[in-house]
């Protein structure tokens, strides 16, 4: 296996690392929110965070982040110590060969710094049998419904039929290069950094991305694919509690439940994410986080939009259906002083015995975001290079 990143868990508090979801704001661009990630990149690796993650999502106006692997690449090049990586990469979109020349690319210029989060292609259910696993990409094919809960499929009937999720089907279809089994992918992907790649009678030498240094992650949502491939291959897991929080346990269960030890990892290593807003009191930290749950309503339903401003946040009228879609994360979102923060990101570990934590934090204001992160670095003691 390829990476060596992974490390026993400290005795007092466990790492602290960022998910960057890379958020537009209502008024800026997607330079603007490119600008503001990179600044805050550069701030939390001063202030000691241990990873820095971005996310993937495509033809979503709420976010700037489209490409992992060039976030990844432009966050490597602002930063000096923090690892950074993707939070996931879709990999069945590409090809394995791509996926390993590229991060090789990558590694090539921040050795041992990398982490390959791979994650599934997106919104698609399993291909139907014999079909190779190719899209035939026709805007007259319906969606057919998984036969188990798999990360992939959207989990709330709006967004489900929403044009956002057609568009996924149209415009990102399954490569008909790929193996259709997730499991051959990863295992692929990692063959290729590891060197051991067969094509028939021919070793296959990426390059670069041949034995680079890059650490290969599984991120899943539910007790699916994702965490059973994690498990069988001894790799490491992350799962994101700060947009799924009723799945995470299940997720967490079944990749310790698959886990076997490999070159890398002799026991199973968990991240989870959490959802937070620090300010230096409650009523800041309330202000910050507001129009949260309104960004996440719209990306829940499938019609994202730039993060509002806290009076069009305020203004909106809220149906009780549309409360109910987003209960879940307003229960799970950590918002309060560095004491109250800090303290439910312990009970967030020892309720999933994670190994590290990630944490997101979006606000309309760029500034609340920094400080945020300044405040729980602080409270949670970590090695500032300044």
């Amino acid at each position: 296996m390829t990476g060596t990143d992974p490390q026993p868990r400290p005795a007092n508090d466990v790492p602290l690392g960022v998910l960057d979801l890379v958020p537009v704001s209502a008024g800026e661009s997607v330079a603007d929110a490119l600008r503001n990630s990179l600044g805050l990149a550069r701030h939390t690796d001063r202030l000691g965070y241990h990873r820095y993650w971005v996310t993937e999502h495509h033809v979503n106006p709420s976010t700037a982040g489209l490409s992992s692997t060039l976030l990844t690449a432009l966050v490597a090049d602002a930063t000096t110590r923090v690892r950074v990586g993707s939070g996931s990469l879709q990999l069945g979109h590409r090809t394995a060969l791509s996926v390993a020349e590229e991060w090789g690319l990558l590694d090539a210029l921040h050795p041992g710094r990398l982490d390959l989060g791979l994650g599934r292609a997106g919104w698609h259910p399993p291909a139907p049998a014999g079909d190779g696993g190719a899209s035939t990409g026709s805007a007259q094919a319906e969606p057919t419904e998984p036969a188990e809960p798999a990360e992939p499929a959207p989990p709330y009937p709006r967004l489900r039929g929403s044009d956002l999720f057609a568009l996924h089907r149209l415009l990102l279809p399954l490569n008909p290069l790929n193996s259709p089994d997730y499991l051959d992918q990863v295992v692929e992907v990692v063959a290729l950094l590891d060197g051991t790649r067969r094509a028939g009678d021919l070793r296959v030498h990426a390059v670069p991305g041949r034995r680079a240094d890059v650490a290969v992650w599984i991120l899943g949502r539910t007790a699916g694919e994702s965490a059973e491939v994690a498990g069988r291959l001894g790799l490491p897991y992350a799962t994101n509690y700060h947009a799924s929080p009723s799945t995470t346990a299940d997720s967490v269960a079944a990749y310790r439940k698959a886990f076997r030890a490999s070159e890398t990892l002799a026991r199973p290593y968990v991240i989870v994410t959490a959802d937070v807003v620090v300010g230096p009191d409650d009523e800041s930290a309330r202000r910050a986080a507001v129009g949260h749950d309104r960004w996440s309503l719209a990306n829940r339903v499938g019609e994202p939009t730039v993060f509002p401003t806290p009076e069009e946040a305020s203004a909106f009228r809220w149906e009780p259906a549309d409360r109910e879609l987003v209960a879940d994360l307003g229960r799970a979102r950590l918002v309060g002083t560095p004491q109250h923060v800090a303290a439910g990101l312990r009970e967030v570990r020892d309720r999933f015995d994670a190994d590290e934590l990630l944490v997101t934090t979006t606000t309309f204001d760029q500034a609340d975001r920094l400080r945020s992160y300044e405040l729980l670095a602080e409270e949670w003691r970590l090695p500032r290079a300044d």
